[in-house]
């Protein structure tokens, strides 16, 4: 299975006492490199993150949008007892009928602080487990059209390539006329037994047989790579090197201008493969 580096991830809880939002967003990257932006620092949350990326995703640019905010509040509490009693005991002592709150609100006891209950990290989690999925299936969704692509364009080279080996004995035929002609605009005087044998050992060298079995076994092996359950990037990439380099070898060796056609068209085909699988995990 093909699986993009391109990718997206949403996870948006609102509740009474909290709102978490995460977004997780992927490009292409040649290693795995994440990135977390976040307006709560908790590093363990940071590394549960990390940890849970690394686990399923081996290349590619991550960042992650953290944003996290408490509608808890801070509530202060009088304690009305306290105040009575201190009243109570300043009549006593100083005679005193009446206290002032500023007087008194430094008194430890005397305003209490109730603070609210705080983000539960375990639901963050839960919520950025959320996110990742659908950023890993969204992964896989694109991963799947290029899959497509892929196919139909290997199956495109696959044509070329029987047609090329169909009309590389007419190719090589051509050769042998077109040295004949050359050397005879050169040489008045020849042996033409011995000519057309010379001819032939040099029309070889442009034979083309080689590198079209070479075509069709890197085809063969590119075909189970892209539709393996755990394809590489990488190797697809590496595969469309040897394809690119066999191509560009017809496209030299090859003369009669039908045959050159069909190796600049698969030269053009890998081209645009290889753009395609610059965005594969």
């Amino acid at each position: 299975m093909i699986k993009s580096m391109t990718g997206f991830g949403l996870s948006n809880l609102i509740e009474k006492d909290s709102k978490i939002y995460i977004e997780i967003k992927g490009v292409n990257h040649r290693f795995l490199e994440i990135s977390i932006k976040s307006n709560e620092t908790n590093n363990d949350l940071d590394q549960y993150m990390r940890n849970a990326i690394s686990k399923q995703i081996n290349r590619g640019k991550i960042d992650v949008r953290l944003n996290i905010k408490s509608s808890s509040k801070t509530e202060y509490f009088i304690n009305g007892e306290l105040i009575k009693k201190l009243e109570k005991s300043a009549k006593k002592i100083m005679n005193l009928t009446e206290l002032k709150f500023k007087d008194i609100k430094d008194i430890p006891g005397i305003v209490n602080i109730e603070v609210g209950q705080q983000t539960n990290i375990n639901q963050v989690k839960k919520e950025f487990n959320k996110a990742l999925k659908l950023f890993i299936d969204s992964r896989k969704k694109e991963g799947s059209k290029i899959r497509i692509v892929l196919n139909k364009k290997i199956e495109g080279i696959e044509s070329l390539t029987a047609k090329i080996l169909k009309a590389n004995k007419s190719n090589l035929k051509f050769r042998i006329r077109l040295f004949k002609q050359k050397i005879k605009k050169l040489v008045e005087d020849f042996d033409d037994s011995k000519l057309s044998q010379e001819v032939v050992l040099l029309a070889l060298k442009f034979d083309v047989a080689e590198e079209l079995d070479r075509i069709f076994f890197h085809l063969k092996s590119l075909k189970e790579e892209v539709n393996k359950i755990n394809c590489k990037g990488k190797k697809i990439d590496f595969l469309l090197q040897e394809l690119f380099r066999e191509a560009n070898t017809l496209s030299v060796k090859l003369d009669a201008p039908k045959t050159k056609n069909l190796a600049l068209d698969m030269k053009l085909l890998v081209e645009e493969m290889r753009e395609q699988i610059q965005n594969v995990e």
